[in-house]
C-alpha cells in the first residue's frame, strides 16, 4: 500500500504482527552528504525521557532490546527494527527522523535528496505492509520527522508526520541532557560571546559559527522563558548583536555579522570589555537574581585581566562557560578552577579541538557539566534564586 501524505494507518489491529522493520531509502546528488535515520522513543508526555531512548548510529540498540538501528547495503540504506512485545509500557510513541549530518555547515539541504521513501516491513516474513514516498516539497530543511508509530486503544498506528527542523531535534537532545542533570523546569538567561579575532575567519566563512549559534540557541529555548539567545562578538572591540530566536536564526551569522559593516572583525582579542558589557546588561540594565548561563567561545589565548573580571563577578548571578576551540594551549583558561578569592567558583573551561565534529549529545553534556554545581553554591550564598 502506498501511503499519502498525512494518512494514518492501522498497524496491529486485526493482525498478529509484532516484529517490524522500518526501512529508509534515498538518493543523493551530493556524494559527500552524510544522511542518518533515527528513532526517538517518547513517553505520553511526548518527551524522550532518557538519552538511551534516542536510537541512532551512535546508540544502535535500546536497553530493552525492543528497538535496533543498522545500516543496509542494498537499495534500502538504513533500517530500524522494532519488537513490539518488548517495548516498555512507558513508550507511547516513536518518532522516526531523517537528518543530514552537519547540513548547515556544508550547505547540504533536503532538496539535494531525491527518491526518499520509508517502507514498513513485516520482519517475520519480509512482506511490505506499506510504502511512503516523500520529499518532493522539501527545500532548505536539514532534518525532518518522516513519521510516527503510536499507541491508540491498545493497538499501534502509523502517521506520516510534518517537517521537524534541526533546531527542534537539538531541543530534544538538550531536554535529554537537562533531565539527566536534573535541570528540567528550570529558568535561566542564556548568552553567547563569539570570538571574531583574525584566526576565526575560516570558521565564520565555512558555517561552523552559524552552527554554534544554532546549537546554543537550542539550550536557550529550553532554559529561557522567552526562548531567546543574547549574542555578543568581540576582537579588540566588541558589539552586542540582536538576540537570536527560532524564527530568525537561519543565516544569523551572515546577516548580523558578516554583512554588517559597522562591526569590527578579525582583529586581535581583548576579552574584558565585552565581559564588562555582559555584566552590565544582566546586573544593571536587566537586574535580576535569575541565573545567567554565558557560553564564551574562544580559539586562542585570552588576556590575563579576565581573571579580575571573573573574580569580581563571582557575586553576580552569572556563570561563565568558556569553550576553547582549536589547538591553542589556553593556559589562562585552564587555571579557572584553581583561581582564589571568589565567593563561589563561577567559571568553567572545556577544550574542544574541532567543535564542528563533536556530536550534539557530547557537546551539551560538556557544556552543562559544572553549571548545576554552581547553581547549588550560588543559591546557598543567595546570589541567585532557583
Amino acid at each position: 500500500m502506498l501511503l499519502l501524505k498525512g494518512q494514518k494507518v492501522d498497524i496491529t489491529r486485526g493482525t498478529s504482527l509484532s516484529n517490524l522493520s522500518l526501512q529508509f531509502g534515498w538518493s543523493s546528488s551530493v556524494a559527500a552528504m552524510n544522511i542518518d535515520a533515527a528513532c526517538f522513543m517518547l513517553s505520553d508526555s511526548n518527551r524522550c525521557e532518557r538519552d538511551e531512548d534516542f536510537i541512532f548510529y551512535g546508540n544502535s540498540s535500546a536497553q530493552s532490546g525492543a528497538v535496533n538501528h543498522k545500516p543496509l547495503d542494498g537499495i534500502d540504506k538504513e533500517a530500524i527494527s522494532i519488537f513490539l512485545s518488548k517495548l516498555p509500557n512507558s513508550v507511547a510513541k516513536m518518532a522516526f527522523t531523517l537528518t543530514i549530518h552537519e547540513g548547515e555547515k556544508h550547505g547540504h539541504r533536503m532538496k539535494d535528496i531525491s527518491n526518499s521513501y520509508l517502507r514498513l516491513v513485516n520482519a517475520d516474513n519480509g512482506e511490505e505492509i506499506f510504502r511512503f514516498e516523500y520529499g518532493s516539497d522539501l527545500s532548505k530543511e536539514t532534518a525532518i520527522v518522516v513519521g510516527e508509530l503510536y499507541r491508540h486503544n491498545g493497538e499501534w498506528k502509523f502517521n506520516e508526520k510534518t517537517i521537524l527542523s534541526s533546531i527542534d531535534l537539538r531541543k530534544k537532545i538538550v531536554q535529554i541532557t537537562l533531565e539527566k542533570k536534573k535541570l528540567t523546569n528550570f529558568t535561566a538567561r542564556v548568552g553567547l560571546v563569539l570570538d571574531i579575532s583574525g584566526s576565526m575567519q575560516t570558521l565564520y566563512k565555512n558555517g561552523t559559527v552559524q552552527e554554534v549559534v544554532e546549537r546554543i540557541l537550542a539550550v536557550a529555548c529550553k532554559f529561557d522563558d522567552n526562548a531567546t539567545l543574547d549574542v555578543w562578538i568581540y576582537d579588540n572591540e566588541f558589539s552586542r548583536l540582536p538576540s537570536a530566536t527560532e524564527e530568525d536564526f537561519d543565516q544569523y551569522v551572515q546577516k548580523h555579522i558578516m554583512n554588517n559593516k559597522t562591526i569590527h572583525k578579525f582583529g586581535r582579542n581583548n576579552e574584558p570589555p565585552v565581559m564588562q558589557d555582559v555584566i552590565h546588561k544582566y546586573t544593571i540594565e536587566e537586574d535580576s537574581s535569575i541565573p545567567v548561563f554565558m557560553v564564551f567561545i574562544n580559539d586562542g589565548g585570552v588576556v590575563k585581566p579576565i581573571k579580575k573580571v571573573i573574580t569580581e563577578s563571582a557575586v553576580q548571578p552569572i556563570f561563565w562557560q568558556f569553550v576553547g576551540i582549536g589547538d591553542s594551549d589556553f593556559d589562562v583558561l585552564k587555571q579557572l578552577d584553581t583561581m582564589e578569592g571568589r565567593i563561589v567558583d563561577n567559571a568553567n573551561f572545556i577544550h574542544i579541538e574541532d567543535i564542528a565534529s563533536i556530536s550534539d549529545e557530547t557537546l551539551y553534556n560538556h557544556l552543562l557539566n559544572e553549571f548545576p554545581l554552581w547553581l547549588k553554591e550560588a543559591a546557598a550564598k543567595r546570589i541567585i534564586r532557583i
